[in-house]
């Protein structure tokens, strides 16, 4: 079974969003598991402290190296288990990470809080900082929530169809194509002839180019690395020989 722990300040908002549509009937039909662990277990004090000032000054608190440590120690381990950090920092969430993480036996993720994690605990626990994008949250557990979603999806037996999980936005480094449905016209606008014309030839084709363009408009970014990757792919193997 894909399992995910979870480090948390807030146990209390797990499973959250995760507990109804695909992802919650995947959890109640045992498809994954959810472990939401609190940190404040790992304290030492009667307070229950997990922070401190940070070290040379500053705003703000920052999660204690020998707390958080002994919190990741509590949780028993499991083989090839990647061990992440939700984190504004950290390298971007892609399409391929969350498809390598849902091929495995499930993350144990840190959901931090405050001014940040102390470095030592980072390192010495090895611990693979995600972010979800480019902007700061009150802390882990939503960033948390989305990479969980987006990986449980992919799991076998979450969607109704197999196809669902190959054929959309990232899928093949383009945004995913316009979609449509009935009514045949909406306040004047119709669905494109070609999606109705049963030429699936013709559908696919237009499908693709409609990607392409979206992608070149909307992500420069994915446009330029899906160029790069083709030249790379299409330029002449050197052949000559010593």
């Amino acid at each position: 079974m894909w399992r995910a722990t979870l480090l948390t300040l807030f146990p209390e908002m797990f499973p959250g969003p995760l507990g109804i549509s695909l992802a919650g009937r995947a959890l109640s039909s045992g498809i994954w598991a959810l472990d939401a662990r609190d940190i404040r277990d790992a304290a030492i004090d009667k307070h229950r402290s997990v922070d401190d000032t940070p070290a040379g000054g500053g705003p703000g608190m920052v999660l204690r190296a020998d707390i958080l440590a002994s919190a990741i120690d509590a949780v028993p381990r499991v083989p090839r288990q990647p061990r992440l950090l939700m984190s504004p920092r950290g390298r971007p969430l892609t399409q391929s990470r969350v498809a390598d993480l849902a091929a495995g036996p499930g993350p144990l993720i840190v959901c931090g809080r405050f001014e940040g994690v102390d470095q030592r605990v980072i390192e010495a626990r090895q611990l693979e900082e995600v972010s979800i994008g480019d902007y700061v949250l009150s802390g882990g557990e939503i960033a948390a929530m989305a990479l969980l979603d987006a990986c449980v999806r992919l799991l076998p037996g979450v969607m109704g169809k197999l196809s669902s999980g190959t054929d959309e936005s990232f899928s093949d480094g383009l945004l995913e194509y316009p979609q449509y449905t009935r009514p045949q016209a909406f306040e004047g606008r119709e669905i494109p002839d070609i999606l109705t014309s049963g030429n699936h030839a013709r559908i696919e084709a237009w499908r693709r180019a409609e990607a392409e363009a979206l992608t070149q408009a909307r992500r420069p970014d994915l446009w330029a690395a899906r160029t790069a990757e083709n030249d790379v792919s299409r330029s002449p193997k050197n052949t000559t020989k010593g």
